[in-house]
């Protein structure tokens, strides 16, 4: 498998390697590690795994994730700390982009579609959604130092995107 795998994988299934929304922080750690950064604040958590970041909120005692994002970005500056080992051991290298033609292949060979998301609040980027899984994409549309047009930015896996799915 490859890095592309890996996104594709999360664009229409909407987890990664099996754990997806409302598993416990313990249930990620178990899956990526403990090498994360954590911020907690009021009743709200967020771990950051560098490539994948984690939201998480307290409900009754436990901390179900409700939001996953895979920042493609990141890995411009650093693809090889920023992916932990455990997505390395079954994807491999993580090229420093993910170019978003590419994408969409790997998406339509999985039997699913992307289309455009009505967002016209930014310029520099664009968003897309895959109706099957409710998967959120966000493309760079612009050059500069960020990154280059057409681009990855990230994958965004939310419930409250759910009922929006075909």
């Amino acid at each position: 498998m490859s890095d592309l795998d890996l996104y594709a994988h999360v664009a229409t299934r909407g987890d990664v390697l099996g754990v997806g929304i409302g598993t416990e922080p313990a249930e990620w750690a178990d899956l990526l590690g403990t090498d994360y950064v954590d911020d907690v604040d009021a009743g709200l958590m967020r771990q950051d795994y560098g490539l994948v970041e984690l939201s998480f909120e307290e409900a009754q005692g436990s901390w179900p994730c409700f939001g996953i994002s895979v920042q493609a970005h990141r890995l411009r500056w650093d693809a090889e700390s920023a992916v932990p080992a455990a997505l390395r051991k079954p994807y491999g290298a993580f090229a420093s982009s993910v170019r978003f033609e590419d994408l969409t292949a790997a998406i339509n060979d999985l039997g699913c579609s992307v289309e455009p998301d009505d967002d016209a609040t930014a310029t520099d980027f664009r968003r897309y959604r895959v109706p099957e899984s409710g998967v959120r994409l966000i493309v760079r549309v612009d050059a500069d130092a960020q990154g280059a047009a057409g681009d990855l930015w990230s994958l965004s896996v939310s419930p409250a995107w759910w009922g929006e799915t075909g």
